[in-house]
């Protein structure tokens, strides 16, 4: 919370209009005090975690001074100018109103009203104690040390090319020279929006309103801001990416784990690693302890490994876990959607290697793994690729990154760091330019030379000794709803080219829509829909009471891949003209030519059944 302290000759504050729905109802129009202390206040996002340590250290710094400037009443202003992350309306009007009572019980106080604009004339003192001004933070609101550290890092910036060519980068004015973008318009723009470092999102993504439009997701208000619940649809989206991307990892060779999702703060080696990772906790109370909720799934399995019996013959050694949920308090104005989210499901996979060459040899093996991840979601081109690295460990491995970048086949961004900051000494990056021109990362790996340590992870060797293995954090599509982000984007990318936006068949909600062109072939769709549902294909039929037309286009709205109209032609003939959505085609099949056409599209991958009613007349509706 911060708060300016300003001992006034007087002040007058009249509201003039009411500006949130739970403004203070007022019965005077002026509010005038002299010789008051004036505080200004403004309640902040992150005094919403511990808002009696918030309350109690505020009171104390108000009374402090007040003691000190020999005031003779106290005047709360609510000021949410001060802060650039403010807390909810509703909790800002409780905290205030709790201030004013506890100092109420031993001061005369008042308070300008809350909710409104106000117009305020304010004579302050001349002494050097008129002004002053204050942070108040509750216990636990420590920011990590990574994080601090990370705003201070000073990089060196330069495009890497496939065949080994280094191109430094020169920043001048925004300005941005030293390679040649022309034919990278993308890899360009997240070259500057790394190089800006500003995650701030000013404009609704796109996304967000398809998302709610094709009934896929939405914001949870009941719920703290980052989170989301996911509709029938969005739902079987999600839980189908979960499994493809577990499938995989656990046919790679990684061993599939589950571990808590809250530890304990005062442990040593969590508390520890906790600054070093540039990420904000939460933090809860139980009745036993302290304890913080998992940002990723390293807790869980370094504290396995530390326990484990390792020889180096089971290395590389790999533990794979899809984490329901990880949790980091991003700030407000870097929520943006499914992009950036407080809550979310973390595919992780760590790799214990005996040293720096095996290390490597399995960092070039996941990527592979990685790829055939983001190839089965159709956005392996559209990522570009950015490794952070430590200037020692970067000349000492200069091949071995120059062959990640040989592997990806496009330039990469390379940011050069001068020293060691956090626990790696490497780590790529997969990113996702949207529509904003903001870019998130979705597959990463890095090199981590500290935990086995911190951890006392260790391994026995060919002579005997225990020794400290390198540890590989791998994550190989990125948070899942930061998948489905980066497909609502690409799709809504598409649109604005004039292609028809569609999900990689095997994710499609609905597959096949089945329209027919009266009531009397109802029965008829729903055999249709029999046949392909034996053979794993989600089919539904529009047996609504509308045009042909109209089910048609709300077909296209929902992106169904494959649209049927059916009427006495086809039901006699058996022969079916099936929309493509993606190419616009039409073309004459079987229902068994259309199933065999999709389940040549989908194999080898996760099915799940239609998540909803097959009939859209007793769907309900979701949103609006």
């Amino acid at each position: 919370m911060k708060i300016l302290c300003l001992h006034s000759n007087y002040i007058k504050v009249e509201p003039a209009k009411k500006a949130v729905k739970n403004a203070d109802e007022i019965k005077k129009k002026l509010l005038e005090s002299k010789e008051a202390l004036v505080i200004f206040t403004a309640v902040e996002e992150s005094d919403e975690k511990n808002p009696k340590e918030v309350l109690k250290g505020v009171v104390k710094e108000i009374v402090d001074v007040f003691d000190q400037v020999k005031a003779k009443e106290i005047v709360i202003y609510p000021y949410v100018h001060l802060t650039k992350n403010p807390s909810s309306p509703t909790f800002a009007k409780k905290v205030l109103d709790e201030i004013v009572d506890e100092l109420s019980k031993e001061y005369a106080v008042k308070k300008a009203p809350f909710g409104w604009y106000k117009s305020f004339e304010i004579s302050v003192k001349g002494h050097p104690l008129a002004e002053l001004s204050r942070e108040i933070k509750g216990e636990g609101e420590k920011i990590p040390e990574a994080l601090q550290k990370e705003k201070k890092l000073k990089s060196e910036w330069m495009v890497l090319e496939p065949d080994g060519k280094e191109n430094f980068l020169k920043v001048d004015d925004g300005n941005i020279s030293g390679f040649d973008f022309s034919k990278y318009p993308r890899f360009e723009k997240l070259v500057k929006y790394e190089i800006s470092k500003n995650r701030i999102v000013d404009k609704e993504p796109p996304h967000i309103k398809l998302m709610r439009k094709m009934e896929i997701a939405d914001y949870e208000n009941a719920s703290d801001p980052g989170n989301f619940k996911f509709f029938p649809k969005g739902r079987l989206i999600k839980s189908l990416i979960e499994d493809w991307v577990t499938t995989n990892m656990v046919k790679s060779g990684a061993m599939e784990v589950e571990t808590p999702i809250m530890y304990d703060y005062e442990h040593p080696a969590l508390k520890n690693y906790l600054n070093r990772f540039p990420a904000r906790q939460y933090t809860i109370k139980t009745p036993n302890k302290k304890v913080f909720l998992r940002f990723a799934a390293c807790f869980g399995q370094f504290l396995i490994l530390h326990n484990a019996n390792i020889s180096y013959r089971n290395l590389p050694m790999s533990l794979y876990e899809l984490t329901k949920y990880s949790f980091r308090v991003e700030q407000r104005g870097e929520l943006a959607g499914l992009r950036r989210l407080r809550t979310f499901t973390m595919p992780d996979c760590h790799a214990i290697c005996k040293d720096i060459d095996q290390a490597k040899e399995e960092m070039l093996r996941r990527f592979d793994i990685a790829k055939k991840i983001q190839d089965g979601l159709n956005l392996t081109n559209d990522l570009e690729l950015a490794i952070r690295v430590v200037k020692d460990f970067y000349e000492e491995n200069k091949d071995f990154v120059k062959e990640l970048v040989r592997k990806w086949g496009r330039p990469a961004l390379i940011e050069l760091w001068e020293e060691k900051f956090f626990y790696f000494v490497l780590k790529y990056e997969w990113n996702f330019v949207d529509a904003l021109d903001k870019a998130a990362c979705l597959t990463t790996d890095q090199i981590d030379v500290e935990n086995s340590k911190r951890y006392d992870i260790k391994f026995t060797d060919k002579d005997n000794k225990e020794k400290y293995p390198l540890i590989l954090h791998l994550s190989p599509s990125g948070a899942i709803e930061r998948v489905m982000y980066a497909l609502l984007e690409k799709a809504y990318m598409e649109s604005q080219d004039k292609k028809n936006p569609t999900f990689p068949l095997w994710l499609s909600p609905t597959q096949v829509r089945f329209c027919p062109v009266n009531d009397s072939f109802i029965d008829y769709c729903e055999k249709l829909v029999d046949v392909l549902e034996k053979e794993n294909i989600r089919a539904d039929v529009d047996d609504r009471s509308e045009s042909v037309q109209r089910k048609i286009r709300d077909a296209e709205v929902e992106w169904i891949p494959f649209i049927v109209v059916v009427g006495e032609k086809e039901k006699k003939s058996g022969k079916l003209a099936v929309r493509f959505r993606e190419t616009g085609e039409v073309k004459e099949m079987s229902v068994e030519e259309l199933a065999n056409l999709i389940k040549n599209e989908t194999k080898d991958y996760p099915f799940k059944p239609l998540p909803l009613p097959r009939l859209l007349s007793k769907r309900p509706k979701f949103v609006g």
